[in-house]
């Protein structure tokens, strides 16, 4: 087997020699640079799961609320239908209603009223 073939050889490696101090201060430089950079890229992906969790469980709320939101839309929607087709029902019974539009929006004819019977709207 010709020299320098052998697998176990380190000849042909950087040893820090006695006489080589800046060889070794720069190796020992790359070594904690590279350990820094090992760091700091750990911790960046830890922030980044981190993030990605967080957004996770903010659309998750996001989400139920939305759902709430639109339940009580429709809710809502149903109710005004409701209250829409009783006073629909009581307009031609009335006899206290005014033709002025701001009489409705202000109450002027609120006390004549007072005779309908409206149950609350089923929640």
């Amino acid at each position: 087997m010709a020299q320098g073939s052998d697998s176990n050889d380190t000849s042909y490696t950087k040893s820090p020699s006695p006489g080589n101090k800046q060889g070794s201060s720069d190796d020992m430089r790359k070594v904690m640079r590279r350990e820094k950079n090992r760091i700091a890229a750990q911790k960046s992906r830890l922030r980044q799961t981190q993030k990605a969790d967080s957004l996770h469980l903010e659309s998750e709320n996001l989400e139920k609320e939305n759902a709430a939101l639109r339940k009580e839309v429709k809710r809502l929607t149903e109710e005004a239908k409701y209250l829409t087709t009783v006073l629909s029902n009581h307009e031609p019974l009335c006899t206290g209603l005014s033709h002025a539009p701001s009489d409705l929006i202000y109450g002027a004819h609120a006390p004549f009223h007072q005779h309908i019977n409206v149950p609350h709207y089923p929640l």
